[in-house]
């Protein structure tokens, strides 16, 4: 969403940042007319449903209630100038009757109302006074300062006196709170996992530590390893390593240099819940549907978007003037982010990476894990989040008989950028569609191609529907395969423009080839530079950067690829230049680009995506380890010393960016939910609030935990997507290396053919009782067996062993059997498989 405030505000960022000769030594002139009333209210101005008056030397007015946005009741004054590169100190005094949180604003006079300072002041009954400094990006004769007081159900009355305005002031110096320099992950670690912290001191020397239970009894101690000056943080640091203590418990604490670690614990479980609550994330996200709060206590809110008054809907949306003469049915999907609107290319690997979570351990999921109103349908709950967002992605695909039909259109969003909070039902913007895209296309086509065979086994009339549609899709792309998105559309919605949308093909016949094992998608994949070219950037992988996620495709998910040893092996190289990043970071980070970028905790996340699929591929315990080590950073172990996750740790982000998890500016609303991934540290401190405070900052201090700071704390689709991706890996606690299987298909015929599958144990004790659990690619049904009593749910198979043969010794094998059936298309080999819970490697 905020790639469009990006192009916004380029210029002025860049004006900001330039040098000046402006001089800060000497107050400026007062800017505010009648600032203390004196001479009554003029030239205040209100809009037209409140009276200005004085009250005892002040300026109140009686704010009425029932209104539903902030910017509903403004009080302001116009033509303010400000002088670029000149820092102001900006005062007032204000009281609220009863108390309510105000906007306090200085900002362009007219569309897109640019702000230079947001402030989001908490107006007591008793009165209290604030100040602020900016530094102005731009020259203007006439800015504007407003207070936003409207957005209230109840009526209040609101006075203020002494506003001030003045230049000369020395630029605001803000020191963010990071208490004790010893740095942990405060959620904990896993007892057979690396344990590390972080210390920030001015010695060079190695220096003693101490590890104490919540007894305050030391348990262990060591020395640390000085590391030097951190980069991306401008600290010097050492490393602390406890790895080689693994007895589980709580309110441990590590000592160090004088101080003291935030306590953790030390646990198995410690990661059990974080994917089921990342997952959660996307039914508050919901457009289109009554969020019911028996299902989210305190998060209940009306349907958005539904075509209910103030709303003008997403039920039959229009497309920009000049882009077509028809309106669509879009209603559904998530919301992208904190805003209202909806994005075809961020919803595409958001979704795309839920649905891989599933595909990568089917049984891990279930139905009624997430507590959705589509609990108990017998389809696993992650799959019926990610079908709300593939439905309102085939939505959006341009009907047939219409220019550009098969392709689909780039977003829907509000005409105009709406301000916070606004709750989505109290929209009244027109929305509408944007033009056709082939990145948007190709997302379509790869996504709806992975929904069709794993949505086989539930529904095959959906699968059929969403493999119709990528055929459409990935055609319609082929046909007009440079329909790129406007830069400069970035007016009430992100741009999302991508110039180069090889990697999208790349990624779309990927996923058809896979699903499909058709001729025409494997000689693309073969063909395309993206196959065998290092993709593996620095950065990690993203919305604009998807050939990343066919890769990983080709690696995992059974398919006949005829260099499949290559690809895998490339995901394993692609692992080692992560894992060479975090061994030489202090941080234990295995991302570390000179500038940190615009969601940098998501492209972290990515990262860790890659080694953990060198894991799954190799078994090689140094990258599952190099993941477990990578979390420690997204929890606590960082420069800033909190958490990025809602809710998980004694220090979290809790302000993230959004127009209905306002907190920060409405008491009546709440904080995002548990397990919500703040974007994180971001260099180029795009908006105003990170302009004001973080100038000059060091790249893993470009963030504040501000709701207004939408270039370092808004949250996304597609951020808790690797979250929920990787917290589902690092709950995978399955392994064992004392047994094999070979699965082999043989005597097939058209719709059917023979299984047989050998469990080998190749370790030193006998397997008592046994259980075989693995996943069938798409549409697979066992049906009579011999050997094993077979059960299947979903893609889901199970045998268990019969009395005869429930005992294998070491060096010894079993055998079992079943003829199967399966539909149209490949029917590969299942690779995964588990024995009594545990993966076999």
């Amino acid at each position: 969403m905020t790639r469009s405030r990006a192009a916004l505000l380029a210029l002025l960022t860049m004006v900001a940042l330039s040098p000046t000769a402006t001089a800060h030594a000497d107050e400026g002139p007062e800017q505010i007319v009648n600032g203390t009333f004196d001479t009554g209210t003029a030239p205040w101005w209100g809009t037209p449903n409140v009276t200005l008056a004085t009250d005892e030397g002040r300026l109140c007015t009686d704010v009425p209630g029932g209104t539903a946005n902030p910017w509903d009741v403004i009080i302001g004054q116009d033509d303010i100038p400000l002088v670029a590169g000149e820092t102001y100190a900006y005062a007032f005094s204000a009281s609220a009757t009863p108390a309510k949180v105000g906007r306090a604003l200085i900002q362009f006079p007219v569309d897109p109302y640019t702000q230079y300072l947001s402030a989001a002041p908490e107006l007591s009954v008793s009165g209290n006074d604030y100040s602020y400094t900016f530094t102005a990006p731009v020259s203007l004769p006439n800015a504007q300062v407003v207070f936003q007081v409207g957005g209230s159900a109840e009526p209040w009355r609101f006075c203020m006196d002494d506003v001030s305005l003045k230049g000369g002031a020395e630029p605001e110096v803000y020191e963010p709170d990071t208490g004790p320099r010893v740095r942990v992950n405060m959620v904990g670690y896993l007892p057979t996992g690396p344990k590390k912290a972080t210390v920030v001191t001015t010695e060079t020397a190695a220096l003693d530590w101490e590890l104490k239970n919540a007894g305050k009894e030391t348990v262990a101690n060591g020395r640390t390893t000085p590391r030097g000056v951190d980069a991306s943080s401008g600290q010097n640091t050492h490393t602390l390593d406890f790895s080689s203590y693994k007895k589980p418990g709580e309110g441990y604490t590590l000592t160090a240099d004088g101080e003291t670690s935030r306590p953790f614990d030390i646990a198995a479980d410690i990661y059990d819940e974080l994917p089921a609550d990342a997952l959660k994330f996307y039914y508050t996200q919901r457009s289109g549907i009554e969020i019911r709060d028996d299902l989210r206590p305190g998060y209940g809110r009306p349907a958005g978007h539904a075509g209910a008054a103030p709303n003008q809907g997403d039920v039959s949306v229009p497309c920009q003037p000049g882009v077509c003469d028809y309106s669509l049915n879009v209603k559904g999907g998530w919301y992208d982010a904190g805003d209202h609107g909806k994005y075809v290319v961020n919803g595409g690997i958001s979704v795309h990476q839920l649905m891989a979570a599933y595909e990568r351990d089917k049984a891990a999921f279930e139905d009624g894990q997430l507590n959705i109103p589509e609990s108990g349908n017998g389809t696993p709950d992650v799959l019926d989040e990610a079908r709300w967002e593939q439905e309102f992605l085939l939505s959006m695909q341009v009907p047939d008989g219409e220019p550009h039909a098969g392709m689909a259109h780039h977003k829907i969003h509000d005409q105009n950028w709406t301000g916070l909070p606004l709750l989505p039902h109290l929209d009244p913007q027109l929305r509408e569609l944007h033009p056709p895209s082939t990145a948007a296309t190709l997302n379509l086509a790869a996504t709806a191609a992975q929904a069709a065979r794993l949505f086989a086994p539930y529904d095959p009339a959906f699968a059929a529907r969403t493999l119709k549609a990528a055929r459409k899709a990935w055609a319609a792309a082929k046909a007009d395969p440079e329909r790129y998105a406007d830069p400069n559309d970035g007016i009430g919605g992100g741009a999302y423009n991508d110039g180069d949308v090889s990697d999208e093909f790349y990624w779309a016949a990927a996923e058809l080839f896979i699903t499909t094992g058709e001729k025409e998608f494997k000689e693309f994949v073969l063909a395309s530079p993206h196959h065998t070219g290092d993709i593996w950037r620095e950065r990690g992988f993203d919305w604009g950067n998807t050939a990343q996620l066919g890769r990983l495709e080709l690696a995992t998910v059974p398919n006949a690829i005829p260099d499949r040893a290559r690809v895998r092996q490339s995901v394993t190289e692609g692992a080692e230049k992560y894992l060479a990043i975090q061994r030489g970071h202090a941080y234990g980070l295995p991302y570390n680009p000179p500038d940190f970028d615009w969601g940098s905790n998501n492209l972290v996340l990515n990262n860790m995506v890659v080694m953990a699929t060198a894991y799954d591929l190799t078994g090689q315990e140094k990258y599952r380890a190099a993941v477990r080590e990578g979390m420690d950073y997204i929890l606590g172990r960082n420069a800033l010393n909190q958490s990025y996750v809602t809710g998980y740790g004694e220090v979290a982000s809790k302000n993230q960016h959004s127009r209905w998890y306002a907190r920060q500016l409405d008491p009546e609303l709440p904080n995002p939910p548990r397990g919500t991934l703040a974007g994180g540290p971001n260099s180029a401190i795009q908006d105003p609030v990170a302009q004001r405070l973080l100038q000059g900052c060091e790249p893993q201090f470009c963030y504040i935990d501000d709701i207004e700071s939408w270039a370092t704390n808004e949250l996304t689709i597609n951020w808790n997507s690797p979250l929920a991706w990787v917290s589902a890996f690092l709950a995978d606690k399955g392994e064992r290396s004392d047994c094999r299987v070979r699965y082999t298909a043989h005597g097939s015929w058209p719709g059917g053919f023979n299984g047989q599958v050998v469990i080998e144990n190749t370790g030193k004790r006998t397997v008592d009782g046994w259980s075989l659990r693995w996943s069938f690619l798409s549409g697979q049904r066992v049906r009579e067996g011999w050997g094993a009593t077979l059960s299947q749910s979903g893609s889901v198979v199970t045998a268990r062993s019969l009395s005869w043969n429930d005992k294998i010794k070491p060096g010894r094998s079993v055998t079992f059997g079943f003829v199967g059936t399966n539909a149209s298309g490949p029917n590969p080999v299942p690779e995964v498989f588990h024995l009594n819970g545990d993966r076999c490697k």
